[in-house]
């Protein structure tokens, strides 16, 4: 039989400790595994107060001396004690409740094997009230007592907090909750010196004193409760009891992190029963097609932790092979369900989303404040680079604030029509998290599931209109006008399927858009384009007019696309759109001072004449990143000679911008043994 538990219930002066603990007593007076402590003080048993073994200080301090006390211990001018024969309750496996104090634990922790600290806590307006309400105390007393500050109790001590915040019957529900959930677990939770990333790992006992863990290791998936939290993993076993006693359950950093209970807390475990979308996920991995309701309860077990990675990674690799149409409008609404949704009062709603992977393309920063100058809203939520020299979020915080939330999204477009942000923050999806994490390692990458994330995300931020930039090209993600119209039709056609209208477009990714690459640099490009500068990129405010005249083209007051290419050009001209990139940077937090490009630079310089013929756009994102992008905002590459352009031996191919010498002498390295251009 193992030893019971001693719960030390501790807590400061007006906290109801006695209260709690007579209400406990009474609803477990008929669970006989617990003891209720009565203690001896040198009060008069009429004094009132705790029911208690009343002594004169004489008598207390012959009783101590002879060894007839667990713990004894002196405050407020009174002897304190637990008397010794609570020890044979423990050693019986019987769990012990005792009203002490903070100074005893170290030596109780000394005496005891298994100790168990419960602090009843109240603000301190709760505090003062109930010590004022007792009439024993001046209030310099009461202020006096409040202050004082009570030693914290070793780290390996287990702490459970009971807030005694509200009425008496909460407060008691919660000390009794505390108490039988934690002697209800067979099992000590134990924190592993494990790193398992953000998988959930459970290790138990080979030889465990409460379960049979083979059977357990033969499940696949557990659930961990206790406290009012569970976690579910994956079970192994673990031989050697130097590592996790036979009464132990170890957990991983992240399970131990997800649970959120201390150490020694006691939890249940049990087998989780088959998911309720098991003969869904058996049916896309044989080829069939899913409907609606089996997605979603597929997506829902994952999202909960009730399938193993292996299991998900075999879905998605089946949904990679293949997904309809009505897969992919089905997967997208799912998604929206896990996503924080924003809400509009508006009969257009527009949205932009390109698939990326072309250096230099900051369309975006142009579109935002020229349709907001319009007047339609578009909160675009964007993304941070994972692998390019710049996203567009890392771009626009050269400028201002981009981790806002939905409240400061709202706001933002309710002030300047528009906004730039990063969406690390926004129409997050929970399926993110855990699909990400097993796609990008094993390199599953779906154009169809990609497709229905992107909607997902779409639908979260409110979009009624949304238009799709399909960059095709050698480096870019798309390889071949056929590839992106193929894609760009499959966008229109799902986003039917959603309610919501999608206008997709390829267009060439064979060479930098603008001449800056990293985020300062495609800023300034940014900049140059919307104050109308002579030597603006041609390429950057071509495109930009372009995808600006088809959303304007959206707003039935301008009649034709003619028109909208006209209002465009308008916008651009008169400055108007550069106010409004101005009022965003405002409503969002405007960053003082501004990032600009690197004080650190090195040239490249052509080693032969000739025409450039191509430029290479993933080795310039590569260089871009060595001399500090997109961390280091001012780095990146300054292109001087563009795709086309005749050029001669000796002169400059691009300029490299760092914050870090020695990341510009690194990328200038890295630029030399291949400096991305292709001169004929």
């Amino acid at each position: 039989m193992s030893e019971g538990t001693l719960f030390l219930v501790v807590g400061p002066s007006g906290a109801g400790k006695d209260t709690l603990l007579d209400g406990a007593r009474a609803a477990l007076t008929t669970d006989d595994r617990f003891v209720f402590a009565r203690r001896a003080i040198t009060r008069p048993a009429e004094a009132g107060g705790e029911i208690h073994d009343a002594f004169t200080g004489q008598e207390f301090a012959r009783r101590r001396d002879a060894g007839e006390f667990l713990i004894a211990w002196s405050a407020h001018g009174l002897d304190y004690a637990l008397a010794i024969n609570l020890a044979r309750h423990l050693e019986q496996g019987r769990n012990v409740v005792a009203n002490g104090s903070r100074t005893t634990i170290p030596e109780l922790a000394k005496r005891i094997a298994n100790l168990v600290i419960l602090e009843v806590a109240a603000p301190s307006a709760i505090l003062a009230a109930r010590l004022q309400s007792r009439g024993r105390e001046r209030p310099l007393e009461i202020e006096s007592r409040l202050a004082r500050q009570t030693p914290r109790p070793p780290s390996h001590i287990p702490i459970m907090r009971i807030k005694n915040d509200l009425d008496v019957a909460t407060g008691v529900s919660r000390l009794v909750a505390a108490l039988t959930d934690w002697s209800d677990g067979q099992l000590r939770l134990r924190r592993m010196p494990i790193d398992s990333g953000r998988e959930h790992l459970i290790y138990l006992p080979v030889r465990g004193s409460f379960i049979r863990t083979d059977e357990l290791l033969d499940s696949g998936r557990v659930e961990i409760s206790g406290g009012g939290r569970s976690i579910r993993g994956t079970v192994h076993a673990i031989d050697d009891e130097r590592l996790l006693a036979p009464t132990e359950v170890g957990l991983s950093h992240a399970a131990f992190k997800e649970l959120g209970l201390p150490e020694g807390a006691g939890v249940r475990i049990q087998r989780l029963a088959p998911p309720a979308s098991i003969n869904a996920l058996r049916a896309k991995l044989r080829g069939d097609e899913l409907d609606e309701g089996q997605i979603r309860s597929l997506i829902g077990d994952i999202v909960d932790g009730r399938y193993p990675e292996r299991e998900v990674a075999a879905f998605l690799a089946a949904a990679t092979r293949g997904l309809t149409d009505n897969e992919v409008a089905a997967l997208a609404r799912s998604r929206f369900e896990y996503a924080e949704k924003m809400k509009w009062h508006e009969d257009i709603v527009v949205d932009k989303h390109s698939i990326g992977g072309i250096p230099g393309s900051r369309i975006t920063m142009i579109l935002v404040p020229l349709i907001a100058a319009h007047g339609l809203p578009m909160p675009k939520t964007s993304s941070r680079a994972i692998t390019s020299a710049a996203g567009t979020a890392d771009a626009m915080e050269t400028l201002a604030r981009v981790d806002l939330s939905v409240v400061d999204v709202q706001r933002v477009v309710d002030q300047a029509r528009g906004c730039v942000v990063w969406n690390g923050q926004l129409n997050h999806s929970a399926v993110d998290d855990v699909m990400n994490a097993i796609t990008r390692p094993l390199g599953l990458d779906s154009t169809r599931w990609a497709v229905a994330s992107i909607l997902s995300k779409k639908l979260a931020a409110g979009s009624t209109h949304i238009i799709i930039d399909l960059p095709y090209g050698p480096q870019a993600k798309l390889k071949s006008i056929c590839e992106a119209q193929e894609i760009a039709a499959l966008f229109e056609r799902i986003g039917r399927k959603l309610g919501v209208l999608v206008e997709a477009h390829p267009t060439d990714g064979s060479q930098p858009i603008g001449r800056g690459i990293g985020p300062a640099l495609e800023v300034r490009d940014v900049i140059s384009v919307l104050e109308n500068h002579p030597e603006a990129p041609a390429s950057l405010r071509e495109k930009s007019l372009f995808f600006a005249s088809r959303i304007l083209a959206w707003d039935g007051s301008l009649g034709s696309e003619a028109r909208a290419r006209g209002r465009a050009e308008e916008l651009l001209k008169s400055g108007a759109a550069r106010v409004a990139l101005d009022r965003i940077v405002d409503a969002q937090g405007r960053r003082e001072p501004q990032i600009l490009p690197g004080p650190f630079s090195r040239v490249v310089k052509a080693e032969r004449s000739g025409v450039v013929t191509e430029i290479d756009t993933w080795r310039m994102a590569g260089i871009a990143r060595a001399a500090g992008a997109p961390s280091d905002l001012s780095a990146g590459i300054d292109i001087r000679s563009e795709a086309a352009s005749n050029i001669r031996q000796g002169e400059d191919l691009y300029v490299i911008r760092s914050g870090s010498d020695a990341n510009a002498a690194m990328a200038l390295s890295l630029a030399t043994t291949n400096s991305g251009y292709v001169i004929t």
